[in-house]
């Protein structure tokens, strides 16, 4: 589809509404997204590094646990 102008392409042949609030929710679904992927990243991060300060307490307990005996 050609457009004469930049107002024709903003026009979009008289379906401007339909076609940018289509555009408009699917940027806004994929930012959405985007920010809960980055924020369920963070989280299982911090998650991780919990876990391993957990097992590093269990180990140093353990060794200490074995040297008392």
């Amino acid at each position: 589809m050609q457009f004469d102008s930049f107002a024709d392409f903003l026009n979009m042949g008289g379906y401007a509404f339909y076609v940018w609030l289509s555009f408009g929710v699917t940027f806004l679904a994929m930012g959405i997204i985007a920010i809960q992927s980055f924020s369920k990243h963070h989280d299982l991060l911090k998650q991780v590094v919990v876990e391993k300060e957990r097992k590093a307490r269990i180990k140093k307990a353990r060794q200490q646990q074995q040297d008392n005996t």
